[in-house]
């Protein structure tokens, strides 16, 4: 939402400077994203006289053109304009100023062997219009030196603000005006609402609501006898301020009111319509050619607004070319209507419609509002047009808005923590619009353009909004009930453990697009059936059209763009949503990352530094955000069942019985080559819900470190066992001997040469024993270390080696 400061003094009476009023903003909820100052952006510009234009000795179409100029003196330039003449004064960029419609930095040049020192500009080139046929010709007496910004109403600094979809409110500047008053920033102007005397009768326009529940309300009003031509420079000059081009004085009108009021409104040239206007719901199949110099069919269900000749405009998004207003228009009928939100997001969305009237009507605009915009858009019309206005007729009611809402002030410190007088809060309702009645629980009715408030803690926010959140007094989250124990979810928990362990190993949080293409779709796991339900109807873009099944795709093309900028070295990780299917717990939300490059620089004192990463720096990844997150992951089983875009040799899934926890390993080359990556690429992907809730603890949720007061023993041992066993099966065979001793065991060699049958392999593990209350006899050692052997050859058939 963009507007200027005087546009907002027009509604708002305050001496504050640029700066402080977007800071204020800032501070009530209304996110500052840029304050331009265009008198800046605009003042190398400024105006000059050509004392002689003479023909370009080597062009015909060029001419040499003296320039007077404030700063720099008398100047020459060649120009190609066809209206460059001497006697006539234009604007003068110098050399080294940056043209603001092409974004080109003049310089010194020679044009046919001519030197131009500067430039005299077009309109297109300044940015004001697509005029481009010659450069601007001031009138007569414009004074040399004049700025750019001033002559043309450029000097005006402008604001932008990031709405929240709630505020529909404040996608008006008399909203915005109303909350900086609220927050002491000025004193809010009321408009001229009052009713406006129908000089030239009763309205002769018909209006019919058939669709009550599209569209429940609707004033109309003829204005006879109305010139259309240009609107005068101070509304153009508005306009061009927030991106809008001026069409013409009643169609500027409308756009003022949609952007001064959050009030879209519509004429229709009067003598164009056929009968009267009937708001019906829409046939699926009915055409028309929109102002936007489209054409749409509707699918049915649209807010279809008609005469005897059929559709002629969608009801609260775009009006029809037939009976649109244009410099011969003498006759406008002016609407304003009220048009249910819901129809008509979902009429935008199915046709691809974005309009300013959409972006308002879907968001709530004020339904109370909707007489006073007439009254204050024919009052324009009829000071910027002339012509007669008819009386205004009615079709439909207001829709009904009002509900109340049981506040206590004391609420405020409940939720927020800081203690403002009921006075206060009463006094800020008041000044935002609400009703506040009682003494000790309020009974607060909401305003009717604030249908976003529901309950007590809307009541809050607004307060504490206005109040200012930095009066918050900062409280340690360590103290006691600084945070509700229920304050964060399970899978928040979880989702901040994940993120933390992976920042701990060196990874770059991403955040990437819940999207992708459908070609990446296949390749990450949907297949057709699952691609065509998750399909988006309303894509942002074509190559984002389905929502990802896995996080990876997206991490993949990071890598591929640090890659291609020069960072080939990567481990990027993502906390988010993957969507396997449409059903209900087909969404999961996944920690995933992945390695690329080279896990470390290289370094003069180990050689192997520099590695690229392998399987077992995925897993042992996937391993540090389970145990974050409470799960086992040294304990989970290893299983070979990695979906098929890892390598069906280098990868592998973390289980808790037949609970998937992880996968991890390498990419799959094919898809590594497709995606233009070099090398190996790990990575992956542990299932956040899938992790187990952790059981009920009395006393520390940790115990305390004992240490044993009895040296551990190691032994080794080395198998001969089938080439497919798994290390990780004769692990757990060999642990499985004795819990309580058996303090770990790993495998530190893997043999198959000289001595070793086809298909056999050895396998040498490393046992630790950990003695609890005595040391262990040569008995207790040679009886433990046959359990183990009997232990690893009944579950792997593992042979120990003599």
């Amino acid at each position: 939402m963009k507007f200027t400061l005087e546009w907002l003094k027009d509604h708002l009476d305050t001496d504050a400077t640029p700066e402080a009023i977007g800071e204020k903003l800032t501070a009530i909820g209304l996110e500052l994203e840029a304050l331009e100052d265009r008198a800046k952006l605009y003042a190398p510009f400024k105006a000059a006289y050509v004392e002689k234009a003479e023909p370009h000795p080597d062009a015909d179409r060029l001419q040499i053109c003296t320039v007077q100029t404030a700063d720099h003196g008398t100047m020459k330039v060649v120009c190609g304009a066809p209206n460059a003449r001497a006697g006539m004064t234009g604007i003068f960029a110098p050399e080294g100023s940056t043209i603001p419609g092409t974004g080109t930095v003049l310089k010194k040049g020679l044009i046919r062997g001519v030197e131009s020192c500067g430039m005299l500009v077009s309109e297109r080139e300044m940015g004001l219009s697509d005029e481009h046929e010659g450069i601007i010709d001031l009138p007569q007496g414009t004074k040399i030196g004049t700025p750019f910004a001033e002559l043309f109403g450029l000097d005006e600094p402008v604001f932008e603000i990031a709405l929240t979809p709630n505020r529909a409110d404040c996608a008006g500047v008399y909203g915005i005006a109303r909350d900086l008053a609220a927050a002491g920033l000025g004193t809010l102007k009321t408009p001229d609402s009052s009713p406006v005397k129908g000089e030239a009768g009763p309205c002769p326009v018909s209006i019919t609501i058939e669709d009550k529940e599209g569209c429940p309300l609707f004033w109309g009003r003829l204005i006879r006898g109305v010139k259309n031509g240009p609107s005068p420079a101070w509304l153009q000059n508005r306009l061009k301020a927030i991106g809008l081009r001026p069409i013409s004085a009643l169609v500027d009108i409308t756009n003022l009111m949609a952007f001064s009021y959050a009030r879209p409104l519509h004429v229709y040239d009067a003598d164009c319509l056929r009968g009267g206007i009937t708001v019906r719901e829409a046939k699926a199949g009915e055409t028309f050619e929109a102002l936007n110099d489209k054409s749409y069919e509707t699918q049915g269900g649209e807010v279809a607004i008609c005469d005897e000749s059929g559709l002629i405009g969608l009801g609260g998004i775009v009006g029809g070319v037939s009976t649109g207003c244009t410099e011969e228009t003498v006759n406008v009928l002016l609407e304003a209507a009220y048009f249910d939100p819901m129809r008509i997001a979902r009429t935008g969305r199915n046709l691809g419609i974005d309009s300013d009237a959409r972006y308002r009507f879907e968001r709530g605009v004020d339904p109370e509002f909707t007489r006073a915009g007439a009254e204050i858009a024919t009052r324009l019309i009829l000071e910027l047009c002339g012509g007669e206005a008819s009386d205004i007729v009615q079709a439909g009611d207001v829709p009904s808005w009002q509900h109340n809402i049981e506040y206590d002030p004391a609420y405020v410190k409940t939720l927020i923590g800081l203690d403002v007088p009921a006075k206060e809060q009463a006094d800020i309702l008041g000044a935002l619009g609400f009703e506040v009645a009682g003494n000790g629980p309020f009974q607060v009715t909401p305003p009717s353009w604030r249908d976003d408030i529901e309950g007590r803690a809307d009541l809050t926010e607004e307060i504490i909004r206005i109040v200012g959140f930095d009066r918050i007094p900062a409280v340690s989250v360590r103290s006691e009930n600084a945070v509700p124990a229920a304050a964060e979810a399970p899978m928040t928990a979880r989702g901040r453990k994940a993120r933390a362990a992976l920042s701990g190993r060196g990874f770059n949080e991403c955040i990437t697009w819940s999207f992708l293409n459908r070609t990446q779709a296949l390749v990450f796991g949907a297949n057709d059936n699952v691609i065509k339900a998750l399909t988006l109807k309303n894509p942002i873009s074509s190559e984002m059209d389905v929502m990802r099944p896995s996080l990876l795709a997206n991490l993949l093309e990071a890598a591929k763009r640090n890659a291609d900028q020069g960072y080939a070295d990567v481990r990027l990780c993502e906390i988010g949503p993957a969507f396997r299917s449409p059903k209900p717990d087909g969404q999961e939300i996944v920690a995933a990352g992945l390695r690329a490059g080279q896990n470390s620089p290289r370094h003069w004192g180990d050689p192997n530094a520099a590695r690229t990463p392998d399987l077992y720096d995925a897993k042992a990844d996937a391993i540090a955000v389970l145990e974050a997150c409470g799960a086992p992951g040294e304990n989970a089983q290893v299983t070979r069942d990695a979906p098929g875009y890892y390598h069906p040799g280098r990868s592998g899934a973390l289980r808790l019985g037949p609970n998937l926890l992880a996968v991890f390993g390498e990419l799959h080359p094919a898809i590594l080559e497709e995606a233009g990556l070099k090398g190996r690429v790990c990575g992956f992907e542990v299932f956040l819900q899938n992790v187990p809730a952790p059981r009920k603890k009395t006393g520390t949720e940790k115990p305390l470190l004992t240490l044993e007061p009895l040296q551990p023993v190691s032994r080794d041992f080395a198998f001969l066992v089938d080439a497919a066993v798994p290390a990780e099966d004769m692990i757990r065979a060999a642990k499985s001997a004795d819990k309580a001793l058996i303090q770990s065991a790993s495998v530190f060699d893997i043999y198959t040469g000289k001595g070793v049958e086809p298909g056999k392999k050895s396998i040498a593990l490393n046992v630790v024993l950990q003695p609890k209350n005595e040391s262990l006899t040569d008995n207790d050692l040679e009886s433990l270390m046959d359990k183990i052997a009997g232990a690893v050859e009944k579950k792997t058939g593992g042979m120990l080696r003599g």
